[in-house]
Parts: C-alpha cells; sequence; structure tokens
C-alpha cells in the first residue's frame, strides 16, 4: 500500500515540476514572440530553476501533495491559489536578493503564478483520473465487524482514494486465503481481528511475509485511509502507544505563541464589528448581546464560552440545536446572517488570546451533552487532553449534520457524535503545524461554501 502511495505522490510531484517549466516556457513565448533567443532563454532557465526547487518546497508546506486532496474541490483551490500567491511573492524576493542574475522579472513572475494556478488544476483533474482508474492497491479485509464494512464502503465508493476494494474475507474462510491472495493478486490486507485469537490467521499471514503482502490492522488502515480513529476497534493500551503527549511539548508552546500573535491581529481588525454588531442584536431582537454557555476544555477546567447572540431569548429552553433541522426556529434573522459570515464567533477570540482555547482543536462540548456522551462514546473524555479550538479537523470532515436536518432522532445524533470523537483522537494522536494548516484551508474553503 504505502509503495503505491509513493509512487503517486512521486507522480504528482514530477508533473508539477515539469509544468514549473511548461509555464516559464508559454511565459517566454508570450512575452518574447519571435525576439525570443536561445540566450534569452538560458539565461531565465537558469535563475529560474533554484526557484522552482524553492516553490516545490512551498507545494509541499501547503500539502498540494496529500493525496485525498486530488479531487478539485473548495479546500483545494483555496490551497492552491495560496500556494501559488506565496510562490509569486518569494519568486520577487528572490530576484531581488540575488540580482547576480541580471532579471527582474516580475511581470514574468505574475505570468507564470496564473499560467501554473490553471495547469495545476488541470494536472490535478487528470491525476484524479488516473488515480481512479489505475496505480491502485488490491485490498481485502479479513474479519466481518461494523468498523470493517465501513471502511469496505468507504473504498467502494471513493476509488480516487487509490484503494481497489477486493474482497469482505470471513474468518470462517481463513482457510482459503492463500488462494484468494494469489488469484485476486492481493497485494494488501486489513486484519480487522486480534491476532492473538487467530492462530491458524497468525500462521498463514507469517507464511505469506516473503510475498511482500502489505499487512496493517483495522486502526492503522483507517488512520491511513480515512483519516480517523475507529474507536470500536481500539482499547486502552492503543491510547498508551499512540498519545505521547511528552512529545508535543515544543508543538504546543509554538501554537501558543501563534494563537497570542493571530488573536491579536484579529482582534484589532475586527474592532470596527464589535461596535457594529452589538448595536444590530439589539436593535433586531429582545435580549442580551452576547450568548454564555460553559464547557469543558483542557483536562476538563471549564471555558466560558462567548458569542454574539444569534438566537432568541431564551432559545435553550426550546430544545437542543441538533433537533431543529437546518431552518431552526431559534436562530434571528440577523443571526442567520451573522453564522453564515462567522461574525457570531468573533468573540471567542478573548478565549484564544487568554489561552483557554486555541483556534483549531477539538470543538468544546456543553456540559449537558458531555454528560450525555460520556456514557454513550468510549474513552470520550480523552478529547480533553489537548486545548479546545474554534474550529477542529472533526467540524472539516463529519459533515454539519446538526444544521442540515439531517439528524433526526438520538440515535442518529449519538452516531454523529462517535464519528467526530473518532476525527478528534486522529487529530490529538497526529496533531502538528502542517495539519493545521490543513484544517485552516479545509476552513477557509468552509467559508466560502457555506455558513455553520
Amino acid at each position: 500500500m504505502l509503495n503505491l502511495t509513493v509512487f503517486r505522490k512521486i507522480l504528482l510531484f514530477l508533473g508539477d515540476l515539469s509544468l514549473f517549466y511548461v509555464s516559464l516556457i508559454i511565459t517566454l513565448i508570450t512575452r518574447f514572440g519571435q525576439n525570443l533567443t536561445p540566450q534569452i532563454f538560458s539565461a531565465h532557465l537558469i535563475a529560474f530553476s533554484p526557484l522552482f526547487l524553492i516553490w516545490i518546497f512551498i507545494f509541499l508546506f501547503f500539502e498540494l501533495y496529500e493525496l485525498n486532496l486530488a479531487n478539485l474541490n473548495t479546500s483545494f483551490l483555496a490551497r492552491l491559489s495560496f500556494g501559488v500567491l506565496v510562490c509569486l511573492i518569494v519568486g520577487v524576493i528572490f530576484f531581488y536578493l540575488f540580482p547576480i542574475f541580471g532579471l527582474t522579472p516580475k511581470t514574468n513572475l505574475l505570468i507564470i503564478s496564473l499560467i501554473l494556478w490553471a495547469l495545476i488544476t488541470i494536472w490535478r483533474k487528470i491525476a484524479l483520473y488516473l488515480f481512479s482508474a489505475y496505480f491502485q492497491n488490491r485490498v481485502s479485509i479479513v474479519g466481518l465487524t461494523n468498523e470493517s464494512e465501513k471502511l469496505a464502503q468507504i473504498l467502494k465508493k471513493n476509488p480516487q482514494l487509490g484503494y481497489r476494494m477486493i474482497e469482505l474475507i470471513p474468518i470462517s474462510d481463513i482457510i482459503e486465503l492463500p488462494r484468494k491472495i494469489k488469484e485476486s493478486r492481493i497485494n494488501t490486507l486489513v486484519i480487522a481481528e486480534d491476532l492473538s485469537r487467530e492462530p491458524t490467521l497468525e500462521k498463514i499471514l507469517y507464511q505469506y511475509l516473503s510475498l511482500k503482502i502489505n499487512l496493517m490492522d483495522l486502526a492503522q488502515a483507517y488512520e491511513i485511509i480515512v483519516r480517523k480513529i475507529p474507536i470500536g476497534f481500539i482499547n486502552q493500551g492503543w491510547f498508551l502507544d499512540n498519545l505521547q503527549e511528552g512529545q508535543k511539548r515544543f508543538y504546543d508552546k509554538v501554537k501558543r505563541i501563534l494563537d497570542i500573535t493571530i488573536s491579536a491581529v484579529l482582534l484589532v481588525l475586527s474592532l470596527p464589528l464589535w461596535l457594529i454588531t452589538p448595536a444590530i442584536i439589539k436593535l433586531t431582537s429582545r435580549g442580551p448581546v452576547f450568548y454564555v454557555q460553559e464547557r469543558l476544555g483542557k483536562n476538563l477546567k471549564k471555558v466560558r464560552i462567548v458569542k454574539f447572540r444569534t438566537m432568541k431569548e431564551n432559545a435553550d429552553k426550546m430544545g437542543d440545536d441538533w433537533s431543529q433541522g437546518k431552518e431552526d426556529p431559534r436562530v434571528t434573522k440577523i443571526g442567520r446572517m451573522l453564522r453564515y459570515f462567522h461574525v457570531d464567533e468573533i468573540p471567542q477570540i478573548l478565549n484564544v488570546l487568554s489561552g483557554k482555547m486555541s483556534f483549531i482543536g477539538p470543538r468544546p462540548e456543553s456540559l449537558r451533552n458531555i454528560a450525555f456522551l460520556e456514557k454513550e462514546i468510549p474513552y470520550y473524555h480523552l478529547r480533553h487532553l489537548v486545548k479546545p479550538g474554534i474550529t477542529g479537523w472533526a467540524q472539516m470532515n463529519s459533515g454539519h449534520l446538526n444544521v442540515s436536518g439531517e439528524i433526526g432522532s438520538m440515535n442518529e445524533k449519538i452516531r454523529y457524535d462517535f464519528e467526530k470523537v473518532e476525527y478528534d483522537f486522529y487529530y490529538i494522536k497526529n496533531r502538528s503545524f502542517i495539519l493545521d494548516l490543513n484544517i485552516f484551508f479545509k476552513s477557509l474553503g468552509l467559508f466560502f461554501k457555506q455558513g455553520r
């Protein structure tokens, strides 16, 4: 599985590198026409080659080689646009700092950037087709569980991820596993059972180590492919092995510095909204300007969440958010607009500035919901190992069922929160500056797509 994954990323990388030079050639032909001489071409080729190397690192930083981003959605286009903009800015600085090349190609840089954006977009569309039809891992899952069946459905519905689901094999058929591996040319096996309880399966897998078949357990497969942790498959030992919080100290300190810096800047930039929004709320509905609710933060410490009020007075007595459907009758007309543009979230900047929250992390739940969810969802309390965030990995991946009217019963609500916690555990285990940047761009894409 990993070999083909690396191959696909290398293919994207080589395609992008080629398009850098194609963009340069098109720009030079456009700018110079018949006056383009071998000397001019050579001078630009020598000057731009080291810059293109820097651009590749910028693309890596913006995670443009993440395979699940091959799909041309709003998040990818926003990420690509910012990446190309940074490349343009770095290009201007590069030629200013290194005048030895004798070029000041500001106009050429702008043209290259525009052409590159268009070509990369087209290339990613082609890559999406190639990854859906070719270069796929042939996967079988051993063991019938709810989690394994869900994973099988995900693989069948998303061929662009690069995995072709061959067969879901029950434990009762493991004696046929060697034949199935050969006949179906399976190169990846996902084990959805505890091998210590299945000695026959363990013996078969040991014999087939020489075939270089990729083996992984269900938790690893979910983490790599779906980017969440299947709570129903893991146990306490998984948390002991994977949640090494001591290794995150440097990341946590730098993230805190970034939170302070960004929140201070946003606080200054949002000052006009602090004046205008309260006046609009007071003029259009009865009740206080702010909505305040206690929730749980890091290490189970209480956090007072403050937002601009978007609902009618005493709306909490009219029911929970999830039960109201898309057209929540508790939300005022102005409140709906504030939610659409996320203006209601602005006061939470103060919580980030004070250190009680971060911009990115698991969304804090109300005390009433937590008491219920801890009974329904295993290990739920462990999501409080990190600071809560204004936005998070779960919000970017589990959808927005609580405002789409798709949650119609308590059971659906529990399944929805179950999935959110699985994404939260993935974030807690894998949190990094790159993942935070990923969430930022997904949030940016969501901002332009719809309000929460």
